[in-house]
């Protein structure tokens, strides 16, 4: 497995609330996709990007970060493999992520994720 890119998942109250701090201000004006949920905002001059969370819809439990790779399977396999607490099993979302969610040995949980062909 290889992470391809990692994200911060902020975890905010109102996506759309939220949004215009981070959009105005910080400049991320760029709306790479919302799901009314999850919403991720980048900067249109570099690869710098936030995504705001107000609350997962399918998982248990909300992420601090997600963390996209080459291989999720391969990943999930190698997580189980080494014994780590799995919190969200590895699905394929509506929306076209494959996914699961780790918890790391400090306790954050990461969001594993490839986009499904």
């Amino acid at each position: 497995m290889r992470v391809i890119r990692i994200l911060p998942n902020l975890p905010v109250a109102d996506v759309s609330a939220a949004k215009g701090f981070y959009t105005d201000f910080l400049g991320l004006s760029t709306e790479e996709f919302n799901l009314g949920w999850v919403a991720r905002y980048t900067s249109p001059d570099s690869d710098v990007a936030v995504q705001l969370v107000s609350g997962d819809a399918s998982a248990p439990v909300d992420s601090v970060i997600s963390a996209q790779v080459d291989d999720v399977d391969g990943a999930y396999a190698e997580a189980q493999r080494l014994g780590y607490e799995v919190v969200h099993p590895l699905t394929t979302e509506p929306w076209g992520v494959r996914r699961f969610f780790v918890r790391a040995p400090d306790g954050n949980v990461i969001n594993v994720a490839a986009h499904h062909s």
